[in-house]
């Protein structure tokens, strides 16, 4: 019993070291909070009602994404202008980050309510893909934006700079970098923890999961080089297409509509940045208004991590004429397709009842 309190303790202690944490999944994926107060540990959890409702909303919020994410999907690689586009590759590859990412993170959430630990491999590979795709998104977005700068500010060159061969191989390269943070973090725990580590079953954070302060202060490092990259990298893109707009004789509407990408790219990027910042922002409202604690974690859980998933497909989904043109005909065909034997069987009982 004393050894089971003591194990708790360390738990609660190392999620409130951890608490500025710059790691996106800290303290994101919680249905208890706990504050020390006076040497006391105060422990607050949802009642079964707002459990409820907040795991429903959650997965509703999922489904809905997930719908659309898939028809996006489909509509890609029905067409094979599609496919066959640098620029809507990188967009595919954007939709497929981000709903595995939702896929991940709604899960975890999920989990934190039904199980209170779980076997530390498996929060192990959960965490490292979750880290994965969330780092993944900024590069996406880099990636993206250079594909427009190169479009308005070099179209002549644009077929032979941007092909889907070199596509394929930029995302290649942006795999391999989000995957070494991760891999490097698995890497140090394996050296630092005992082999009975990860037999063991455990409150599946990236804290309590990857302990060393060593894994903070890397991931510190390379956060901060590659956000600054990103957005300097949107910043030059943005600036270069501004100056081609003001420069052509006539308000060119490819020009104006490249801008407002680059500068929607850009409010994604502040969005992903939200997911660095939240841990030390979300540990002080916590520390000032404690009886809001799952409240404030569940606010930042919304804006973080799912109204940014709306923003691809608006970007794109909507935005662009010729994806939304097979896209809405696709979405028409499916709902078509759905009433129409709903008619049909509706017709025949008719005919057998006057029969």
């Amino acid at each position: 019993m004393h050894d089971h309190l003591t194990t708790d303790c360390e738990e609660k202690k190392s999620v409130m070291f951890n608490s500025t944490s710059s790691d996106p999944l800290d303290l994101l994926l919680s249905n208890t909070s706990s504050l020390q107060t006076g040497g006391a540990v105060a422990v607050y959890k949802d009642s079964f009602s707002n459990a409820l409702t907040k795991n429903i909303v959650a997965m509703l919020v999922w489904l809905v994404l997930s719908i659309i994410n898939g028809s996006m999907v489909h509509t890609f690689q029905r067409h094979s202008l599609f496919y066959e586009n640098p620029r809507y590759i990188m967009f595919i590859c954007m939709v497929i980050n981000d709903a595995l990412q939702l896929s991940l993170v709604t899960a975890l959430y999920v989990v934190s309510y039904i199980f209170r630990k779980i076997h530390a491999s498996v929060c192990c590979l959960l965490i490292m893909t979750a880290v994965l795709t969330t780092r993944s998104t900024p590069l996406i977005l880099a990636g993206m934006a250079v594909e427009r700068y190169i479009a308005i500010c070099f179209p002549l060159h644009y077929s032979q700079m941007c092909t889907v061969p070199r596509t394929l191989l930029l995302i290649y390269i942006i795999l391999i970098l989000t995957a070494t943070p991760p891999i490097t973090d698995f890497l140090i725990t394996i050296v630092k923890e005992p082999p009975s580590f990860f037999h063991t079953s455990i409150f599946c954070d990236h804290s309590l999961l990857f302990r060393d302060r060593s894994i903070y202060y890397k991931n510190c490092v390379f956060d901060g080089t590659y956000l600054s990259f990103v957005a300097l990298t949107l910043l030059y893109t943005y600036c270069k297409i501004m100056l081609t707009a003001r420069a052509a004789s006539t308000g060119l509407v490819s020009v104006k509509r490249a801008r407002n990408t680059v500068l929607l790219h850009g409010v994604q990027l502040l969005l992903c940045m939200l997911a660095f910042v939240v841990p030390s922002l979300q540990a002080a409202l916590i520390s000032l208004f404690p009886h809001l604690s799952l409240e404030i974690r569940y606010i930042f859980f919304l804006v973080v991590y799912i109204i940014p998933r709306f923003l691809s497909p608006v970007i794109y989904g909507f935005r662009d004429e010729q994806f939304r043109k097979y896209w809405t005909r696709y979405l028409a065909c499916r709902s078509i397709f759905r009433v129409r034997p709903v008619v049909t069987k509706v017709n025949l009982q008719v005919k057998e009842q006057h029969q």
